[in-house]
């Protein structure tokens, strides 16, 4: 099988599905069932071999599929064409050492004969499709297959989606024991991943509800229930990235909130001993020049006095200051 093929299976009607090789590809038929080819559209190759099927007779892709298929970026959306579905949907990303709000986008067109999907980047759902088909528990056609993918892209979500949340209710309880610089990392990073999660699965929402109102004729109403079912699923990932969101938003205004009153502290302490210690840094600076008749330059006592009266003029402050009610 070439390399830019990843799959290519012909479903039984049963819940299985069997191999297929590039000459049983070539030589695929409808009569034989529904066929769901897997591409790499990174791959150069990828765009000749779309375009020699698209120019079967028993094909109902066009250049239009084509290049929505071969899109390098795009946003969740579904939409009818020629007869059958045209989709882009988003995955959590699964891979090891990835970030989960780098979704992962799959692309399909798919129609009552045949399902040609790509990617670029290998997407767990799909993997998951793939399971069911050995247990005799996959997609019988090419509606069964939308609604499954639907139902297990959503419900990888929520992993990532819970753990947000979790982490979210850790940092509400650690905001008087977590090192403030962590903490504020911790929370930026986190309202980071639910606006980047969130940027993909609202339109994916709408993509779910269109599927939903348009009336394609090789969608049945099982499956329509089974699309409607994630679509409320997603609904409520949404809400629940919404709080997330909204919580670490008010988590950090508290951190900064609470950074700010202690400086406010910090400062008005200085403030106190500046203003305390500025008449006496006044009196000892005058007294402290380098000329004649300076009072008390030949009593013995008189650096004593000056002291006592140094201190008494900071207690008078002192008492004024708890008088004003600023201490």
């Amino acid at each position: 099988m070439s390399q830019f093929i990843i799959y290519a299976y012909l479903f039984d009607g049963e819940g299985g599905a069997s191999v297929l090789d590039e000459k049983a590809l070539s030589a695929w038929t409808p009569e034989q069932g529904v066929l769901w080819v897997h591409l790499d559209y990174s791959h150069p190759e990828t765009r000749p071999w779309l375009q020699q099927f698209s120019q079967r007779s028993d094909s109902a892709l066009d250049d239009i599929s084509v290049s929505a298929l071969l899109a390098e970026d795009t946003r969740p959306r579904a939409a009818a064409h020629n007869g059958g579905l045209l989709m882009a949907l988003r995955g959590v990303n699964m891979n090891p050492n990835a970030d989960p709000e780098d979704m992962v986008s799959i692309r399909l067109f798919a129609d009552q004969h045949h399902i040609i999907s790509s990617r670029k980047r290998k997407l767990l759902s799909v993997d998951d499709i793939i399971s069911r088909f050995g247990k005799r528990e996959g997609p019988c056609n090419s509606a069964e297959f939308v609604a499954l993918l639907c139902d297990r892209l959503v419900s990888r979500m929520s992993g990532p989606i819970d753990e947000a949340e979790d982490q979210v209710d850790l940092l509400e309880e650690s905001l008087l024991s977590t090192a403030r610089v962590k903490l504020r990392s911790q929370l930026s990073d986190l309202r980071r991943q639910a606006i980047a999660l969130r940027r993909y699965l609202a339109p994916q929402r709408e993509a779910l509800n269109w599927i939903l109102s348009e009336r394609v004729a090789w969608f049945e109403a099982e499956d329509r229930a089974r699309v409607r079912e994630a679509g409320d699923r997603l609904a409520q990932y949404i809400e629940t990235l919404d709080s997330v969101r909204e919580r670490a938003a008010v988590t950090q205004e508290e951190l900064i909130n609470q950074i700010s009153e202690e400086s406010n502290a910090r400062m008005y302490i200085l403030s106190i001993v500046s203003a305390v210690f500025l008449p006496l840094g006044f009196a000892t600076g005058l007294l402290g020049i380098n000329v004649g008749g300076i009072p008390g330059a030949d009593n013995d006592q008189a650096f004593m006095i000056f002291i006592a009266m140094l201190v008494g003029l900071a207690a008078l402050m002192l008492v004024y200051f708890r008088y004003k009610r600023w201490l």
